[in-house]
């Protein structure tokens, strides 16, 4: 009788659990949650030809960390999350990277990436959108512009974005494009 109220004080708290839980509850991974904006990359030269981006890395500005998946790749497509507590998020993005180790190959606490770095600021206004209640809400970017800021030897050359007062709302189309 002792391991039976043991036994059953679980189970019937996991039953309870279980059917208090509706299925709305749960936020389902197929649910469009904020958006992140898509950059496609084009030939400078040839504007109807993508180009991929050599040796790119692409990292926060105020966070300095690698963007995960962009630590040295080649890509013509850029995937990038919008800060959703700022109206503006930056990007340093670095073409024909390589890894230099200062000297030093085995500490890597002063490596730092050779070539050629540029900085892109997107500024844009955010909305608030009711998903459900299990979601909650996600973020859309509106009146999103982006700015190449200059350094002389900008690798970006210029920038369009594919629509008038451009927004953020999904991830399915490319929403700029960036020649180099």
């Amino acid at each position: 009788m002792k391991y039976f109220k043991v036994l059953i004080i679980p189970i019937l708290l996991i039953a309870v659990l279980s059917i208090s839980c509706e299925r709305d509850d749960i936020c389902p991974e197929s649910t469009p949650t904020t958006p992140r904006l898509i950059i496609e990359a084009y030939d400078f030269d040839n504007q109807e030809s993508s180009k991929n981006i050599f040796g790119l890395v692409v990292a926060g500005v105020d966070n300095e960390s690698v963007l995960a998946g962009y630590n040295i790749v080649s890509t013509n497509e850029l995937v990038l999350p919008l800060k959703t507590d700022d109206n503006t998020t930056q990007y340093t993005l670095i073409s024909g990277a390589s890894i230099n180790d200062n000297g030093t190959p085995n500490d890597t606490s002063d490596d730092f990436y050779n070539g050629n770095y540029d900085t892109i600021t997107i500024n844009y206004s955010r909305e608030e959108v009711y998903v459900s209640r299990a979601c909650g809400y996600k973020i859309i970017f509106k009146n999103v512009t982006i700015t190449i800021e200059p350094d002389g030897d900008n690798w970006i050359l210029s920038q369009q974005p594919l629509n008038a007062n451009q927004s953020v709302e999904d991830e399915t189309t490319a929403h700029f494009n960036i020649f180099h």
